[in-house]
């Protein structure tokens, strides 16, 4: 097994929620709270692409090259086991817009067109449709309702975090798909942690005037700035959208920290890929 995942076993014992795999040297994470559901957050490790996207990486339209890409597609749905014709990915624009996806948007982003300008969040109760989303840095957010069998995936960076986009994608399962709030099961993936995303003023001004008080325990000033905890404040949105805590995981994961696994923006700008959060309608 790498030397990453046995590494990652032992610093989270049995508290750690997000359990590491590895399968012919691809590397990706399971929540506890979605087991049985088709789902996974990649890392950088296990693909076919050269550097600087080295070597998982699943961003479309990079120097690696198309046959890398779909390879790369190819691994990462075996090990979930999903099918990669039936995939949806995000068109992320650092909005709100919540798409809600159908058998006819099967393999858009993949192998068909995007029809869609703006979808920072993906929904679907369609049995088999694979959601993608994807992150440098930023939050993403997987909900699973057991009831229906509808998910939904949300890329939610701090502009995101800021306008709600983990609420609104709540509130769009529950509206289209009867997915009680108090039902839904959801797992934050990994992210920048508080330990380095540092910002002006401007990231915590957003976050209050969002969250109000509700934001305070997750910004932090150190001299001159602010250090935030995005994971922190996407779990703060799912509690204020009506999921119970019991029902929340995070990884607790940097993606900063822990180039040996993950892709930062922060760290790398952009040379290099993207690691995705993927889920799969269904019961």
């Amino acid at each position: 097994m790498n030397s990453n995942v046995c590494d990652l076993k032992r610093e989270g014992g049995n508290s750690m929620p997000f359990e590491p795999h590895e399968e012919h040297g691809l590397v990706w994470f399971g929540a506890s709270i979605l087991k049985g559901v088709r789902h996974g957050f990649s890392t950088r490790l296990g693909g076919a692409s050269p550097a600087p996207w080295d070597s998982l990486n699943l961003r479309p339209g990079m120097g690696d090259g198309r046959d890398a890409l779909l390879e790369n597609y190819r691994r990462f749905c075996a090990v979930i086991g999903a099918d990669p014709e039936r995939t949806v990915l995000s068109r992320q624009v650092h909005e709100t817009n919540v798409r809600a996806c159908t058998e006819a948007d099967a393999g858009k982003g993949l192998f068909r067109e995007r029809d869609y300008d703006s979808a920072d969040a993906l929904i679907t109760n369609v049995p088999g449709l694979t959601l993608f989303v994807f992150s440098a840095d930023c939050g993403t957010v997987l909900l699973h309702d057991p009831d229906s069998g509808a998910v939904g995936a949300a890329h939610a960076g701090w502009r995101g975090c800021a306008g709600g986009i983990v609420e609104k994608t709540v509130q769009e399962m529950g509206r289209l798909y009867g997915a009680k709030p108090e039902r839904l099961r959801a797992a934050l993936g990994p992210c920048i942690g508080q330990c380095c995303f540092e910002s002006d003023e401007d990231v915590p001004a957003a976050m209050r005037e969002a969250l109000g008080q509700e934001a305070e325990p997750y910004l932090e000033k150190r001299g001159p700035k602010w250090h935030v905890d995005l994971e922190g404040l996407n779990r703060q949105w799912l509690l204020r959208a009506g999921v119970l805590p019991e029902n929340i995981e995070s990884s607790g994961l940097c993606t900063a920290c822990r180039g040996d696994l993950f892709w930062s923006h922060r760290k790398l700008g952009e040379a290099r890929g993207v690691q995705c959060a993927a889920i799969a309608a269904g019961n």
